[in-house]
C-alpha cells in the first residue's frame, strides 16, 4: 500500500519534465512566434509571464479554500497541508505577479504603480489579505486549533477572491488590459497560442512546486518520527512553534 509521502510525490518527476518542456515552448512562442505589440513594443512580452502568474495565483488561493473545506469536513491533516501549500505558493506567485506587473506598468505607462486602477489595487488587497495567513497560524500553538482557524480563514478568503475579481471586472474606468473579452480587444490567434501555452506552463510549475513542498514536509515529519522512535519519546524535545502544519506520520 503506498505511503502518504508517495502520494504527495507521485508523478513528481513527470510533472517536472512536463513543466520544463511546456515552459520552454512558451518562452519560444512568446519571443519568436507571437508578434510584437504595436503600441507597447517588445516590453509587452512580459505579459506572457505576468498574466499567467496572476491567474495561477488566484487559482491557488481558491484551491487553498477548497482543501480547507475538506479539512473542516474530515479533520485529516493531509487536507490542511494541501491548503497550506496552495496558499504558501500562491503568495510566492503573487509576489512574482506584482513585480512583473510593476515592470510592465513602468514600461507601458511610465509609472511603477497606478493607484486609481481597480485591478491593481484589488490584487494588492488580496496579496495583503493572504499575507496574514502565516502569522495567524504561527500565533496559535495548539496544532488542531491552528489548522481549524487557518481553514476557516482560507475558506472565507477563498470566497472573497472570485467575488473581488468579478467586482473589478465590472468596474470602470479600467486602464489595465482585459485578456478574456468578447470585444475586438481580445488576443489575436498567434498571441493566444503563446499565452495559453504560458498559462499551462505556469500552472504546471505551481503544481510541481506544491507537490515537492508537500513531499519534503512529509519526509521531514517521517525523519522526526524516526528520531523519536530511536531516542525515545521522553528524550525528544517538544517541536518548536511553526506556521507549517503538523503532519501525522503512520
Amino acid at each position: 500500500m503506498p505511503t502518504t509521502n508517495s502520494l504527495y510525490g507521485r508523478r513528481l518527476p513527470g510533472y517536472a519534465i512536463a513543466t520544463a518542456i511546456v515552459l520552454t515552448a512558451a518562452i519560444g512562442l512568446a519571443f519568436f512566434y507571437a508578434p510584437i505589440e504595436a503600441d507597447q513594443g517588445f516590453s509587452q512580452k512580459i505579459f506572457y509571464i505576468h498574466v499567467p502568474l496572476s491567474i495561477v495565483t488566484l487559482g491557488g488561493f481558491v484551491f487553498g479554500g477548497i482543501f480547507a473545506v475538506q479539512y473542516l469536513r474530515s479533520g485529516e491533516s493531509r487536507h490542511d497541508l494541501r491548503s497550506y501549500t496552495a496558499i504558501h505558493q500562491g503568495l510566492v506567485f503573487c509576489t512574482g505577479a506584482l513585480i512583473t506587473g510593476s515592470i510592465w506598468g513602468k514600461a507601458a505607462w511610465g509609472q511603477w504603480w497606478v493607484w486609481d486602477e481597480p485591478t491593481l489595487v484589488s490584487f494588492l488587497i488580496v496579496f495583503l489579505l493572504y499575507c496574514t495567513y502565516q502569522p495567524l497560524r504561527f500565533s496559535i500553538e495548539d496544532p488542531e486549533r491552528q489548522a481549524r482557524y487557518a481553514a476557516v480563514f482560507a475558506v472565507v478568503a477563498g470566497i472573497f477572491v472570485p467575488l473581488n475579481f468579478l467586482a473589478v471586472r465590472l468596474a470602470s474606468p479600467l486602464i489595465h488590459p482585459r485578456v478574456f473579452s468578447n470585444s475586438g480587444d481580445s488576443l489575436p490567434g498567434d498571441m493566444r497560442i503563446a499565452f495559453y501555452t504560458a498559462l499551462v506552463g505556469i500552472a504546471l510549475l505551481f503544481i510541481t512546486i506544491c507537490k515537492y513542498e508537500m513531499s519534503s514536509k512529509h519526509s521531514r515529519a517521517q525523519l522526526a518520527a524516526l528520531r523519536r522512535s530511536i531516542s525515545g519519546e521522553g528524550n525528544e524535545p517538544a517541536p518548536a512553534r511553526s506556521a507549517a502544519p503538523r503532519i501525522a506520520v503512520k
